[in-house]
């Protein structure tokens, strides 16, 4: 007999893969957090409707979501596998599963999978679940148990901040498709949103904006628009130079703009007082572009 909305992991130390699967489970209402079990006993894993990377067995029509076995030659941890069967089922559409895919579960795969580079001073989600590993290798299994549902319950947290965010995306992605079709060398939002997502999903490599204007607290921003969506550490134009890394009065005088407030050295953003004297900031930009 299964036990319903639960689910088998295997017990001792434990990964994101296995602790992200289970945040996914729950974030999704497939099973209850008091219905977790860690076991490495077959006929205690028979009892759970989703087993997952234990088991030795791959197959979404029966919940088994294991990678480990030889006879499996996909790059998948059971975070992806999990996540693949919602999509297939349609328990999440397109959109939602490659946003989750691109923003954790494929880091995720790739860690578990030892695909993933390591590069000094980056903490991954990954690295971030193995902190809550006992740090003692003598630990106790209730320890472990005891530390594998503290990460969970940190990653259903994420999951969580993860969906409202995408969520919140979509319900402005309508605001930005209107202010392209101005086909403008910029791009004006009468409120602070999240906009670059939606610019490149709907064009925005071809498009001929080079900022963005928007109000940022009580004040005004020009930011530049990154050339692709790959290089958003970039922008298709800079701020001046003579802009980089000043605060007020001297960027008041340098720029000759009473509302400007800061310039960031990297010169892809700057704060202005009010929206005039953002657009003062942007036709200066422009102009010093033509010439």
């Amino acid at each position: 007999m299964l036990i319903p909305r639960s689910v088998g992991t295997h017990s001792g130390t434990f990964h994101a893969d296995e602790v992200t699967a289970c945040a996914l489970l729950l974030l999704f209402d497939m099973i209850d957090p008091d219905r977790i079990f860690r076991t490495r006993d077959p006929a205690k894993l028979s009892t759970c409707q989703f087993v997952c990377d234990v088991g030795g067995e791959y197959n979404p029509s029966e919940n088994k979501f294991d990678h480990h076995q030889s006879s499996y030659k996909g790059e998948l941890s059971s975070a992806g596998m999990v996540w693949l069967h919602f999509k297939n089922q349609k328990f999440v559409d397109e959109d939602v599963y490659h946003y989750f895919n691109r923003f954790l579960i494929q880091g995720v795969d790739a860690h578990d999978n030892g695909k993933g580079e390591s590069e000094p001073g980056v903490c991954t989600f990954s690295n971030v679940i193995s902190n809550f590993v006992p740090t003692r290798y003598d630990a106790s299994n209730d320890e472990q148990d005891a530390s594998f549902l503290e990460a969970v319950k940190f990653a259903l947290g994420h999951l969580r901040r993860l969906l409202d965010r995408f969520n919140y995306v979509q319900q402005c992605k309508q605001k930005v498709v209107e202010a392209m079709k101005t086909k403008q060398k910029y791009l004006h939002f009468e409120e602070s949103l999240p906009w670059l997502d939606a610019f490149f999903e709907n064009g925005g490599e071809q498009h001929p904006a080079l900022f963005v204007i928007m109000p940022s607290g009580n004040h005004w921003k020009l930011r530049g628009i990154p050339p692709t969506s790959n290089d958003r550490m970039k922008v298709r134009v800079p701020l001046p130079q003579q802009w980089a890394g000043l605060l007020d009065n001297e960027l008041k005088k340098e720029s000759g703009i009473p509302g400007a407030i800061f310039c960031h050295k990297g010169r892809f953003i700057s704060v202005w007082e009010t929206k005039e004297d953002a657009y003062a900031a942007l036709k200066d930009v422009l102009e010093r572009e033509e010439m």
